[in-house]
C-alpha cells in the first residue's frame, strides 16, 4: 500500500520475482480498460509476465464499487491460495483495501426524493454548504470526505437523513469474517517534498506519452461525460476540463498536480490509521533488504513452507 508515486508497482514485480505470489490490482482507474497512461498501468509486456488481476475488466462507461472488488477480490484470494500460492494485493485505493478487510456496511439504498432535494439544494447554496451540513451530524465522515466530492458528500447526508444515524455510526457496526492474515507494507517516500517531485515528474511524462491524445479519444468519441466515475479520476476529470476548454494547457497540467497531491495526502492521511502497517522509505529506492528482512520475519512460511521462484 502507498500513495500514488511512491514505486508500488515496481515493489509488487520485485517480489513477483522472488516469491510465489499473484498479483492482485487494488486500484479503481485500472479497472477500466483504455485508460493507461493517466492511470500509470504497467506496460502491456509487463503484464504478460506479470498479470495482475482486476486489471482493464471494465468499460469506462460502467461503474466499479468497492463492495464488487470485495467480492472480486476473495474470489481471487480463495483461488490463488487453493493453488499452493499467496494473493499479493497491490495499489492505492484505500476504500478498497478497507472493505475487504472490513466489510461493508448494511446501507439504505439510494431515495430519488432526498436525492433531488439534495440536488436543488447543491445547486442553490454550493458544495460547501452542504460539506458543513454534514460537518453537523456526521464530522467523521465530513473529516474524512474531500470538500470537492460531491457524491459521497451527498451519500453521506443522505444515509443520515435516510435513517437519523449517521454514515460513520452505522460502518463501525459493521463486523465481517476475513480469513487472512495479512502482512501490510506501507510504501512511500517519507519526505513530502520528494512525493511532490515524482508527481510533477509524472504528469510530465505522461503528457509526452500521449496522455492528452488519450483523453481525447475518449472524449471525441461521444460515449462518455464528466459524471460517470472513470472520467472523475484525478488526471482525467483535469484533462477533460483543458478539452472542454475550460482552461489552457498549462493550467491543467498544474490543477492535475494539485489534486493528485491532494489525493496523496488523503492516501497517507488513511495509512497512518492501520496501526498493523510498517513503513518503509522509498525516496531514495525500494529498499528491498529491510522489506526482505520484513517478510522473512513476518511471513516465514514464504521461504519455509514454500519454495522460492
Amino acid at each position: 500500500m502507498g500513495p500514488t508515486a511512491a514505486g508500488k508497482t515496481d515493489l509488487a514485480l520485485a517480489l513477483a520475482k522472488k516469491y510465489p505470489v499473484e498479483l492482485i490490482s487494488v486500484d479503481s482507474a485500472l479497472v477500466y480498460q483504455g485508460m493507461d497512461i493517466g492511470t500509470a498501468k504497467p506496460e502491456a509486456d509487463i503484464l504478460k509476465e506479470f498479470p495482475h488481476h482486476l486489471i482493464d475488466i471494465m468499460q469506462p462507461t460502467e461503474s466499479y464499487s468497492a463492495g464488487g472488488f470485495r467480492d472480486d477480490a476473495l474470489i481471487l484470494m480463495a483461488d490463488i491460495t487453493n493453488r499452493g500460492k499467496v494473493p499479493l494485493l497491490v495499489g492505492g485505493t484505500m476504500l478498497y483495501f478497507k472493505a475487504l478487510q472490513q466489510g461493508l456496511a448494511d446501507l439504505p439504498s439510494a431515495d430519488p426524493t432526498i436525492r433531488l432535494q439534495l440536488e436543488a439544494e447543491l445547486a442553490q447554496f454550493g458544495l460547501a454548504h452542504l460539506h458543513q451540513r454534514l460537518a453537523l451530524v456526521d464530522p467523521v465522515s465530513a473529516a474524512r470526505i474531500h470538500i470537492n466530492d460531491p457524491q459521497r458528500i451527498q451519500r453521506a447526508l443522505e444515509v443520515h437523513m435516510i435513517t437519523g444515524r449517521s454514515l460513520t455510526d452505522l460502518t463501525r457496526e459493521q463486523t465481517v469474517d476475513f480469513p487472512y492474515r495479512v502482512a501490510k507494507i506501507i510504501l512511500s517516500p517519507f519526505e513530502r517534498s520528494v512525493l511532490h517531485q515524482r508527481i510533477a515528474l509524472r504528469y510530465k511524462n505522461m503528457i509526452k506519452e500521449g496522455f492528452i491524445d488519450e483523453v481525447k479519444g475518449l472524449f471525441d468519441s461521444g460515449l462518455y461525460h464528466p459524471d460517470l466515475p472513470a472520467i472523475r479520476a484525478v488526471g482525467y476529470r483535469q484533462a477533460w476540463s483543458y478539452l472542454s476548454g475550460e482552461y489552457d494547457l498549462d493550467t491543467f497540467i498544474e490543477k492535475a498536480i494539485i489534486a493528485t497531491r491532494q489525493m496523496a495526502k488523503r492516501q497517507l492521511t488513511w495509512l497512518r490509521s492501520q496501526d498493523d502497517g510498517v513503513w518503509f522509505d522509498s525516496g531514495e529506492g525500494l529498499p528491498m533488504k529491510q522489506i526482505m528482512q520484513f517478510l522473512t520475519d513476518s511471513c516465514p512460511e514464504l521461504s519455509d513452507n514454500m519454495a522460492l521462484k
